[in-house]
């Protein structure tokens, strides 16, 4: 997970209000990364970016919720390169907390970074080694060590080498004998330098270990990212104050995860991180609350699976489209508790919006009919739904149950209902708050989503592989009836 919460920095930022009073940014933190912890797998990894005003105790709710033993490392960035004149001191960079679900699980999956183009230059093969390119491992002297690694040595050319006087060898004799033996240890062209214990590139770890201190040039600048919005990815919208560069999710997502993995951002922005998974071949979800879902995020995923994004890491990664996304709105809660304490149907609801609600909270395709007023939605040519607020009397009853007939089944979500269920066999009779409830998994520590990759290309994106995800809720469904419209379960819920 990469979340970039609003940094509550006093700053009015056009679209997020960045200044909120601290108590209340603490509390809207703590809940969001509670409800995020409950979503981890045991080897996932929660990766948050923050400046000085918040980090500091942004580190004591992550240790309370996380238990330090899951810290793993707090990154600095070089956000900006440049200096400020306005100000007392210049800020160059932001914090990067890592904390792990399990860090003993997370250790033994998290990634090595790739090697820079300057760090392979380092190794080099002079001597033509047949073993390929090498680095200088143990070699020279220094000025501390046992008189045990003060041993002269015989060089190739006859001459004979020891450290000068208050030196020591870096290497034992034991360790020079057996590297000789194995022909890994280099004398200079002419057999008459001292002595270097190669270091194989094919003897090292595939990529290297990631450091604490993360420059500009690896990791990206704030206005690189404006840039590219600028000039290659909306021209026409104003970006945020301070977009994340890709290059800086791309680090995270190398280190974190692996292709093919969900990638999580609850704080959407302008789609970063979503385009950056999609880019690296992983799966992802974001949420976005705020009109730049609309503004910002849609058309920048849109040119991402077009091939029309040419900024960030599109070249380094050698993206050129593909793939899509689908995008659900968030439905007003269906229940709410009356004075008394009772659940009852929310009244941001009409009757039409009930019964699509309902049709997805039990897995129907909600298509009502124009002729048949029971056949509100349904789940195969002879399984149907009705919905209703009404109570339903047997006599009712009995006339659906007529009506449906022995060859088609109806499930009845109502009110509240009369007489006994089990009389009509061909009717499955539930009270609509009661329907819902037992569907709702409030206070668990696994949500237990079922995430499926996409069948195909969407929102007219071109034939590819699919790096985006439709995330549906677990549900119970009845046995007699076939599976659910899984494509279909939110969308269409305002």
């Amino acid at each position: 997970m990469f979340i970039d919460p609003p940094y509550n920095t006093g700053s009015a930022f056009e679209h997020y209000d960045d200044g909120v009073e601290h108590s209340l940014w603490l509390s809207m933190f703590r809940d969001r990364v509670e409800l995020l912890r409950r979503l981890m797998t045991d080897d996932a990894s929660l990766w948050v970016t923050l400046d000085d005003n918040e980090v500091h105790v942004a580190r004591c709710v992550l240790d309370e919720i996380f238990g330090r033993a899951n810290f793993v490392s707090t990154i600095v960035w070089e956000k900006d390169k440049g200096r400020r004149n306005d100000t007392d001191i210049s800020t160059a960079h932001d914090y990067v907390c890592v904390y792990a679900k399990d860090r003993r699980r997370w250790a033994i999956t998290r990634n090595l970074l790739p090697r820079t183009e300057d760090q392979l230059k380092r190794y080099r093969n002079p001597d033509n080694d047949p073993r390929g390119p090498w680095l200088q491992g143990d070699n020279g002297t220094a000025k501390s060590g046992s008189e045990k690694a003060r041993f002269p040595v015989v060089l190739p050319s006859g001459r004979v080498v020891q450290p000068p006087s208050g030196n020591f060898w870096r290497f034992s004799e034991e360790n020079l004998n057996r590297a000789r033996a194995e022909g890994r240890v280099h004398f200079g062209a002419g057999g008459d330098s001292m002595p270097v214990i190669k270091r194989y590139l094919t003897d090292v770890q595939d990529g290297v270990v990631p450091r604490t201190w993360w420059t500009a040039e690896e990791a990206g600048t704030n206005q690189d990212a404006k840039r590219d919005h600028l000039r290659k990815l909306l021209p026409d919208i104003e970006p945020f104050a301070t977009p994340k560069p890709e290059q800086l999710v791309r680090q995270v997502l190398q280190i974190a995860t692996n292709p093919g993995d969900i990638v999580l951002d609850s704080f959407a922005g302008s789609g970063t991180t979503g385009a950056v998974a999609h880019k690296m071949g992983r799966r992802w979800i974001m949420i976005e609350l705020g009109d730049h879902a609309h503004t910002h995020i849609i058309p920048r995923l849109r040119k991402v699976i077009d091939g029309k994004d040419t900024g960030g890491i599109t070249q380094s990664v050698n993206w050129n489209g593909g793939g899509g996304f689908r995008y659900f709105r968030l439905a007003p809660s269906l229940l709410e508790k009356d004075r008394y304490g009772n659940w009852v149907v929310s009244r941001d609801y009409n009757s039409a919006m009930l019964t699509e609600a309902v049709c997805k909270h039990e897995g129907f395709l909600y298509a009502p009919s124009d002729t048949v007023y029971w056949q509100q939605g349904h789940s195969t040519e002879r399984d149907f739904i009705y919905v209703t607020t009404q109570t339903l009397s047997r006599q009712q009853l009995a006339q659906l149950s007529e009506e449906v007939g022995p060859d088609r089944s109806l499930l009845v979500c109502c009110a509240a209902y009369r007489g006994a269920a089990e009389e009509f066999l061909n009717l499955t009779i539930k009270k609509i708050p009661h329907a819902v409830l037992h569907r709702c998994e409030w206070g668990r520590d696994d949500y237990s989503l079922s995430v499926a990759q996409l069948p195909g290309p969407i929102d007219d994106a071109p034939e590819g592989e699919a790096g985006a995800v439709t995330v549906r809720a677990a549900t119970k469904k009845r046995g007699r009836k076939a599976a659910a419209q899984g494509p279909e379960l939110f969308e269409g819920i305002e």
